[in-house]
């Protein structure tokens, strides 16, 4: 009888490498839209190709909460700066960890701090 080693499910076998990628200055109306449009929950901040920040559902919500207007506010008053990020070989379990203790539920996939994918947690937990 051979005993078979299986590798840790990695990051970059659950992530998606389509993602919505804004500007710091956009406004949260066009975010909005586009998220709405692309049926996502988060969107890359993105500055000179490097990530800056992430914006979630939670966010808008804020946002529209504190009675900013939408064609007013901007993305970098309302994001998330310098979030977690992982890379595409980290361990799904040590992923799904940071985002656990972190209580978020989307993590940016970096390599040399230029976004290549994002991960949310359903990808992560799913057999």
């Amino acid at each position: 009888m051979t005993e078979t080693t299986t590798e840790p499910a990695t990051v970059g076998e659950r992530m998606t490498r389509t993602f919505l990628e804004v500007a710091p200055e956009d406004t949260i109306g066009e975010v909005a839209e586009r998220l709405q449009a692309a049926d996502a929950g988060s969107a890359l901040v993105v500055a000179y190709g490097r990530l800056v920040g992430i914006l979630t559902s939670r966010d808008l919500v804020r946002c529209i909460a504190s009675r900013s207007h939408p064609s007013d506010a901007r993305v970098r008053e309302w994001m998330t700066e310098s979030p977690q990020v992982v890379h595409e070989d980290t361990p799904v379990a040590a992923a799904a960890r940071l985002m656990a203790d972190g209580g978020f539920h989307h993590l940016p996939v970096v390599e040399e701090a230029h976004p290549v994918g994002v991960v949310g947690l359903r990808a992560l937990v799913r057999p």
